[in-house]
């Protein structure tokens, strides 16, 4: 079984060490947060930023995308932050999160492609980031 790797605090405690692939997805996850917060406001605020066609399937007016982006953005930050502080349930919510913005991403693509396409690429390694511990993990059993 493989050990855990630990740090020294400045104080001579001995804690655990955060893996790289959780740093970088909890870096990723607060960034695609923020950035999702900062366009859901711009839907809220009625911004002239989105287009679209209302013969899309996924057609929402910019409201209701703003407020998707907002709460996902949202709950992004705030796993993201969990995560960075090795909380337990960060790496679960991140997870879902992550795929639920992929989604929404998706849906979104017809609205602002060049927003919506390098979002999915970041959620897509978050996703990566996150689940590659825990299969390493396993394996370690």
């Amino acid at each position: 079984m493989a050990a855990i790797p630990t740090r020294t605090t400045q104080q001579g405690h001995r804690t655990k060490a955060l893996s790289g692939a959780s740093s970088a997805a909890g870096a990723m996850m607060t960034l695609s947060g923020a950035l999702s917060v900062i366009m859901g406001v711009s839907g809220v605020a009625q911004d002239t930023l989105f287009a679209g066609s209302a013969g899309y399937t996924y057609w929402f007016d910019l409201t209701t995308w703003g407020v998707i982006h907002l709460v996902v953005g949202a709950v992004l930050l705030v796993s993201g932050l969990g995560v960075l502080a090795d909380k337990s349930w960060g790496r679960g919510v991140g997870a879902a999160m992550a795929a639920i913005s992929l989604i929404t991403q998706f849906m979104f693509v017809p609205h602002y492609p060049a927003w919506a396409i390098p979002m999915m690429t970041l959620d897509l390694l978050i996703l990566f980031a996150l689940t590659r511990f825990h299969i390493e993990t396993i394996g370690a059993r």
